[in-house]
C-alpha cells in the first residue's frame, strides 16, 4: 500500500520560548522525526506542512516570523515537499490533495500538532477523502483547554481526541507505525 509520512505543523511557536507553547512538543517532535528519518531513509513519501497565519494580528504563526519556521528537531531538507496552509485542515486550500494523488497514495500516517486541531482535522479529511489513516499517537502534542471554569489537561485532551480518532483510522505509537511499514518501504 502506497503511503505518504504528514509533518503537520511542527513549528518554533509551539515550543518553549514560542508564542504558543504546548505540553511536550519536544518529545513528540522526536518521535515525528524517527518516523521522518524511517521515510528518508527508505524513500518513503513525506510532506511538511506549515501553518502561515494569513492575519496581520496573529497571535502565533506570523508569516516571516521566526516562530512560524519548522522546527529543527523535524528540520525541512532543501528539495522535499512542504505544503503552505492557512487554514487547521491540511486538506483546505492547498494542494495537499493533488500531491498525494499524483504519488497514487492511499494511506497516509499523520504527526504533528495540535491534536485537538489541525491533526484532528486532517486526519478526518484525510478519511473522508478515502485515504486509511494511522495517526501516530505519541508523535503528536496538544495543550491545556478551557471551557468555562475548567481546565482540561493536555494529557486528557489528546487521549480524548486519538480515542475519537480511532473510529477514523489506526491510532498507534511511532514504534508500532513503523513496525508495520518495515516490510512496505524499501530498503
Amino acid at each position: 500500500m502506497k503511503t505518504a509520512l504528514l509533518v503537520i505543523d511542527i513549528q518554533k511557536d509551539y515550543f518553549p520560548g514560542g508564542k504558543f507553547p504546548l505540553v511536550n512538543p519536544l518529545e513528540a517532535a522526536k518521535k515525528a522525526y524517527m518516523l521522518l528519518q524511517c521515510f528518508r531513509e527508505h524513500g518513503g513519501r513525506h510532506i511538511h506542512i506549515q501553518h502561515i497565519s494569513q492575519e496581520p494580528d496573529a497571535a502565533f504563526f506570523v508569516k516571516g516570523s521566526e516562530g512560524s519556521d519548522i522546527h529543527d528537531a523535524v528540520a525541512h531538507f532543501e528539495g522535499e515537499p512542504i505544503v503552505y496552509k492557512h487554514e487547521v485542515n491540511a486538506f483546505l486550500n492547498t494542494n495537499l490533495l493533488e500531491l498525494l494523488k499524483s504519488w497514487g497514495t492511499e494511506r497516509v500516517v499523520i504527526t504533528g500538532m495540535m491534536s485537538h486541531m489541525c491533526v484532528d482535522s486532517t486526519a478526518r479529511a484525510a478519511a473522508d477523502l478515502g485515504f486509511k489513516v494511522i495517526v501516530a499517537e505519541d508523535a503528536c502534542a496538544t495543550r491545556d483547554l478551557e471551557f468555562g471554569d475548567t481546565v482540561i489537561p493536555a494529557e486528557h485532551v489528546h487521549k480524548a481526541y486519538m480515542a475519537a480518532l480511532e473510529w477514523f483510522g489506526q491510532v498507534m505509537k511511532a514504534d508500532e507505525v513503523i513496525a508495520l511499514l518495515a516490510g512496505e518501504l524499501k530498503a
